[in-house]
C-alpha cells in the first residue's frame, strides 16, 4: 500500500474512533443532565436513578471483555455494528419506561452492552495503528469526540428539556437514540482492521533502546499477561481514577444546583465548559504526552510520567470545585483543570499498557482490564456519590471522596513498572 493511502486508512480509523467515543460519552454527558428531571417525573430517589447508570457500567465492563476478543479476531466493524443497534435501543426504550425494573433493563443492560462495545474498540484500534511518538497525538484527536459530545449533546438535551413538560426527558432520549444510530453506522463504514491486514506497519515506532520492550509483539496469553504486576498496576491506577472521575461526571450538576442553589441552565452551561475546553486540550495534551515520550526515549516511562500528572490535576480540580461555593470563577477553573485531567488519564493508561504488552493481543488484555476497572470504579464512584447525598443531604462529601480517589491514583501510578518479562 502506498504511503498516502496508508495515511488515509489511519485517519479513517481515528475518525471512526472519534464517532465511537462521541456516542460513548454521549451517554455519560447527558445522564448528569437527565437524572434530575427523571427523578422528579418518576418519583425516584437519586440513588435509584443513579443505580441505572451504575448497572450500565457493570454491563459495559462485561461487554468490553468480549468486545476486545472480537476486535483481535475480526476487527472493529462488527463491534461498531452491534453497538449501533444497542446504542439506539438503550435511549429509545428508556424513553418509554415507567417502572424501575424496566429502567434497569433498558438503561442498565442494553445501554451497557452498547457502551461496552465502544471504549475498548476505539482505544485499541487507534493503538494498533499508532504507537510510540504518534499514539497520544492521534488518540487525543479521536478522544476529542468525548468533549464534543459533552458540549453538543448537553445543549441538545437542555433544549429538549426546556421545550417540554415534566416528561420532556423522554423526548430528549428519542433524539439521542437517533444521533447514536447515525453516528455509529458512519463508524462502521469508516472502521479498518489492523495495519498488518493491509501489508503495513503501525505509525510512530521509536528506535529500540536499552531497557525498552523490544519484543513488544510477543503473543501474550491472557493468563500470562495477568500473572505479572504491570497490568495490575495499570488496572488499580485506572480504577482509582475512575472512581473519582465518574463521581464528578454524575454528580457535579446536582452539586451546583442542589448544594449551591444555581439555576439548572447556569449549571449545564458551566458543565458544558469541560467539553468545550476538552475539544482543544485533548489533541494538545496528546502532543505533549508524545513529546514527553520522545524526550525520555522510552514509551512506557513517558506514559508513566503522564499518568502521575493526570490524577494530580484531578486533585486540583476537586479543590477548585469545592471553592466554587464562594465564587463561580472557581467552578470555571475546576472545569478547565478537569478537561486537562480528562485528556491525560483514560488514553494514557491504554498507551502505557500497549507500550508494555504490544499491539498484537492488546484487545483481549485491555478488554479484561476494562472488565475489572469499569465493573468496579464507575459503579462505586457514581453510586457512592448518590448514596452520600441521600445520607448527608449534601453533595460536598462526594467531592471529598473523589479527591481522595485521585490522590490514591497518583500514588499507584508511581508504582507502574517500565517493562514486562514473559516466560
Amino acid at each position: 500500500m502506498d504511503n498516502s493511502k496508508a495515511k488515509m486508512y489511519g485517519w479513517s480509523v481515528v475518525a471512526a474512533s472519534w464517532l465511537a467515543v462521541f456516542c460513548l460519552f454521549g451517554y455519560r454527558a447527558t445522564f448528569a443532565i437527565l437524572k434530575g428531571p427523571m427523578s422528579a417525573d418518576l418519583g425516584w430517589t437519586q440513588a435509584q436513578v443513579t443505580l441505572g447508570y451504575s448497572m450500565m457500567m457493570v454491563f459495559y465492563a462485561i461487554t468490553a471483555f468480549f468486545a476486545g476478543m472480537i476486535l483481535d479476531k475480526w476487527g472493529t466493524k462488527p463491534v461498531y455494528a452491534i453497538a449501533s443497534i444497542f446504542g439506539a435501543l438503550g435511549f429509545w426504550l428508556t424513553s418509554m419506561v415507567h417502572s424501575h425494573l424496566a429502567y434497569l433493563f433498558t438503561f442498565g443492560l442494553i445501554a451497557g452492552v452498547a457502551t461496552g462495545m465502544l471504549w475498548v474498540t476505539s482505544t485499541v484500534s487507534v493503538r494498533k495503528w499508532y504507537v510510540g511518538k504518534s499514539y497520544a497525538t492521534m488518540w487525543g484527536i479521536a478522544f476529542a469526540g468525548a468533549p464534543m459530545a459533552q458540549l453538543v449533546l448537553a445543549f441538545v438535551t437542555k433544549g429538549a428539556l426546556e421545550d417540554g413538560g415534566p416528561d420532556a426527558w423522554r423526548s430528549a432520549m428519542v433524539i439521542l437514540a437517533i444521533i447514536m444510530f447515525v453516528a455509529l453506522v458512519l463508524a462502521v463504514l469508516l472502521a479498518k482492521k489492523s495495519p498488518e491486514n493491509y501489508g503495513m506497519k503501525a505509525f510512530g515506532e521509536l528506535p529500540a533502546t536499552a531497557g525498552s520492550n523490544a519484543i513488544s509483539e510477543y503473543n501474550w496469553g491472557t493468563k500470562e499477561a495477568f500473572s505479572i504486576y504491570p497490568i495490575w498496576a495499570a488496572i488499580i491506577t485506572f480504577l482509582a481514577a475512575m472512581m473519582g472521575e465518574f463521581l464528578i461526571w454524575t454528580q457535579v450538576v446536582s452539586y451546583w444546583t442542589a448544594d449551591l442553589g444555581w439555576d439548572r441552565g447556569e449549571a449545564v452551561n458551566t458543565y458544558a465548559m469541560i467539553g468545550l475546553i476538552g475539544i482543544f486540550s485533548m489533541p494538545i495534551l496528546g502532543v505533549v504526552a508524545d513529546k514527553v515520550v520522545q524526550k525520555v526515549g522510552h514509551e512506557a516511562k513517558g506514559r508513566k510520567i503522564m499518568l502521575i500528572i493526570g490524577p494530580l490535576t484531578g486533585v486540583l480540580a476537586c479543590i477548585f470545585l469545592l471553592a466554587s461555593s464562594a465564587s463561580i470563577t472557581w467552578a470555571y477553573v475546576a472545569c478547565f483543570i478537569f478537561a486537562i485531567y480528562w485528556a491525560i488519564v483514560p488514553g494514557g493508561v491504554v498507551g502505557y499498557t500497549g507500550a508494555i504488552y504490544g499491539r498484537k493481543t492488546l484487545g483481549k488484555i485491555w478488554g479484561l482490564a476494562t472488565l475489572i476497572v469499569m465493573g468496579i470504579g464507575p459503579f462505586m464512584g457514581s453510586f457512592i456519590g448518590g448514596l452520600l447525598k441521600d445520607i448527608s443531604g449534601s453533595y460536598t462529601y462526594s467531592i471529598y471522596y473523589a479527591l481522595g480517589s485521585f490522590v490514591l491514583a497518583m500514588v499507584l501510578a508511581s508504582t507502574l513498572p517500565l517493562v514486562a518479562k514473559h516466560k
